[in-house]
């Protein structure tokens, strides 16, 4: 099974209680710091990868803010009114 990211976190944590409160002998000393140099290139990689992910989600959207809003549709021509009060053909009112 592949460490996960919190669980390397968590051994380092481990370790560096370990380092500051035992009293560590050279050879167990040397196997901590080798391990804890493995795990922080395991969250480094880790980091990197999801950076990388998270980067090409923001291009995915900047992306599609690039792309040309759709045509609104053209404005309908207001309908003609017809008048309220009928009027004689030279202008004046019938009543």
């Amino acid at each position: 099974m592949e460490t996960t990211y919190r669980d390397a976190i968590a051994e380092l944590e481990t370790i560096l209680r370990a380092l500051e409160t035992d009293t560590v002998d050279v050879d167990e000393l040397t196997a901590r710091v080798q391990r804890s140099a493995t795990l922080i290139r395991l969250c480094k990689q880790k980091l990197r990868t999801a950076e990388d992910a998270i980067d090409r989600v923001f291009e995915n959207l900047d992306q599609d803010e690039e792309l040309p809003e759709p045509e609104a549709p053209a404005p309908t021509p207001p309908a003609k009114r017809t008048p309220k009060t009928p009027r004689d053909t030279s202008g004046g009112l019938l009543f």
